[in-house]
């Protein structure tokens, strides 16, 4: 009996949990998968990132200085057309922005189950502590240097998230430039390794 009613309480909180949630989060959720921890390999988990990094990345999109890439979505209806960032952020006023951004960074991040080639992992060690740590500290897994978290994030959303920082359709610090254009292809796959084997 202690059991059954342990467990109705259990499934009562999970309800009033969801119905508190607010329909423009519940939209972000239907990406990037619940509480922020998704679980498809082009959407990033931004579950547990710092307010400020996600609000940051958020006004990016709105204000055209990030490129919004389309994307399904993998929970709710799914018969929606494609979206992307931008057209997502477009729709939410500053205070929406804020509340989304104070959500997910309460919530705990989930590193990513992926396939990582072993016998890089550890020249990947090296090579961000050597260009990556100041920044992305703790091994790429600091929510308070307010970077994103890098340790366990999917490894093709960091691969896009790459791309578009060397064409140029991504913003970048000058400091973090000068690292990333010193990075051989072989050391950039190697980083992409020891992130992906945070696991």
């Amino acid at each position: 009996m202690k059991t059954l009613l342990i467990f109705l309480l259990a499934v009562a909180t999970n309800v009033t949990y969801a119905a508190s949630t607010p329909d423009f989060i519940n939209t972000c959720l239907d990406c990037h998968g619940p509480k922020g921890v998704s679980g498809h390999s082009e959407v990033p988990i931004i579950a547990g990132a710092s307010a400020y990094f996600i609000e940051a990345s958020l006004f990016a999109y709105k204000d055209d200085i990030r490129p919004g890439v389309k994307s399904k979505f993998y929970y709710g209806d799914l018969k929606r057309q494609k979206t992307d960032m931008k057209a997502i952020v477009e729709k939410l006023s500053d205070q929406q922005i804020t509340e989304a951004a104070n959500y997910f960074a309460k919530q705990t991040f989930i590193s990513a189950k992926q396939p990582f080639d072993n016998k890089l992992v550890k020249l990947g060690k090296k090579v961000h502590s050597i260009r990556c740590e100041k920044c992305h500290g703790d091994g790429g897994t600091s929510v308070d240097d307010d970077s994103g978290i890098l340790a366990g994030q999917w490894t093709p959303y960091l691969k896009l998230s790459m791309k578009h920082f060397k064409e140029g359709t991504r913003e970048m610090d000058k400091k973090m430039k000068k690292k990333v254009d010193k990075l051989k292809d072989s050391q950039w796959q190697a980083l992409l390794a020891y992130y992906a084997s945070q696991q």
